[in-house]
């Protein structure tokens, strides 16, 4: 019989320009924050399945509670923009001796998306780790659950 072409590998991480170009995009969201209260900004740039970089800042308001993190801001923007499937996302922050990590919030809010995608977690200086958002939130519930 005939050969059946081999399926389409998943993008993997980002590599090389692409993830300096990330990691970059998330430093200057966070120069972005509107953050007058907390004075804690942070920055998020999510890259998409097919290769485009939304970012998101914190954006505080006088009423505590509606302030928006960066992640959600960037993935707001994103699906805003037609696009529903992540490869990573990279958060920033000015945390010098420990790396940003993303609230409870934002975790679940990530999960509504997969939880096959990585997130580059920085501190000041640049280095980063990187975590399976399924590390970040394990036996978490998402669309599939409602299903059963």
């Amino acid at each position: 019989g005939g050969q059946r072409p081999a399926p389409a590998a998943p993008p993997g991480r980002p590599q090389g320009e692409c993830l300096q170009l990330l990691l970059r995009r998330s430093r200057e969201a966070k120069n972005r924050a509107y953050c007058p209260y907390s004075r804690f900004p942070v920055g998020a740039a999510l890259l998409t399945a097919s290769g485009e970089i939304f970012s998101g800042c914190n954006v505080e308001n006088a009423c505590y509670s509606l302030g928006v993190c960066a992640e959600r801001t960037a993935i707001q923007k994103a699906i805003s923009e037609g696009h529903t499937s992540f490869r990573a996302m990279a958060i920033a922050s000015d945390l010098g001796d420990h790396f940003i990590v993303p609230c409870g919030a934002c975790r679940q809010v990530m999960r509504e998306f997969g939880t096959d995608w990585d997130v580059y977690l920085t501190k000041a200086d640049g280095t980063y780790i990187v975590k399976r958002l399924e590390e970040l939130l394990p036996l978490s519930f998402g669309p599939e659950d409602l299903k059963k």
